[in-house]
């Protein structure tokens, strides 16, 4: 089945452009367009895509707004958000990533990429390039988190430790499988369970906890 996106751009050609790339891939289907986050809101609420793409800095309701509406703390069913910007030390990609996205990605990523980056946001697999995402992920949170980071509920295992740190990095569950030499659904069990210990929803929050715990290093 095709996976059902809606792309939210302020820029016209931008958003067109986004668009016609996405529905040019045999298994991607875009359902629908908006030009500024309320619009982005509405649709994705009443169509219920696979992956909202939302640029960062929009009319009257931003990006990140957007973002916290849909898959926020409060949001019982969130869906899936990746956040598109320019900038690749864009001051406003952390406190998007706070706001619940699973993912974001470069405007200037290529075709490849951003292909990529939405079969990730409807796989669960949160994290896109790990060139971009290791750098900006380290980079805001060296910035400071804006709370203390949480304790796990329970001591993580040498194995989930390892695990964190690949997951930080940006690897795929079949990367990390190869890496450490275990198979694909233990790969899967470990990060189940290390959502439950940290209380994350994705692999983003994951990584993200990684950085803030220096568990991570640029």
């Amino acid at each position: 089945m095709s996976i059902r996106v809606i792309v939210a751009d302020d820029q016209e050609i931008v958003r067109t452009g986004l668009a016609m790339i996405l529905d040019a891939q045999p298994d991607i289907d875009v359902v629908g367009e908006a030009a500024d986050g309320r619009r982005a809101v509405e649709l994705a609420r009443r169509l219920r895509p696979d992956v909202c793409l939302f640029d960062i800095r929009m009319p009257g309701l931003d990006g990140i707004q957007a973002t916290r509406l849909l898959a926020g703390p409060a949001v019982e069913d969130p869906l899936a958000v990746v956040v598109i910007t320019t900038f690749d030390l864009d001051e406003y990609v952390y406190d998007a990533l706070r706001a619940g996205a699973r993912g974001f990605l470069l405007k200037d990523a290529g075709t490849v990429l951003l292909s990529q980056a939405v079969h990730a946001a409807a796989n669960g697999d949160a994290l896109i390039a790990p060139s971009i995402t290791a750098r900006l992920l380290g980079a805001f949170a060296q910035s400071g988190p804006t709370s203390r980071p949480v304790r796990p509920i329970e001591a993580l295992t040498s194995r989930e430790e390892q695990i964190l740190v690949t997951v930080a990095r940006g690897r795929t569950n079949n990367e990390i499988a190869d890496e450490l030499y275990i198979s694909l659904s233990t790969v899967k069990s470990h990060i189940a369970s290390l959502m439950a210990k940290l209380g994350a929803r994705n692999r983003v929050e994951i990584a993200m906890w990684a950085y803030e715990t220096n568990r991570v290093k640029n």
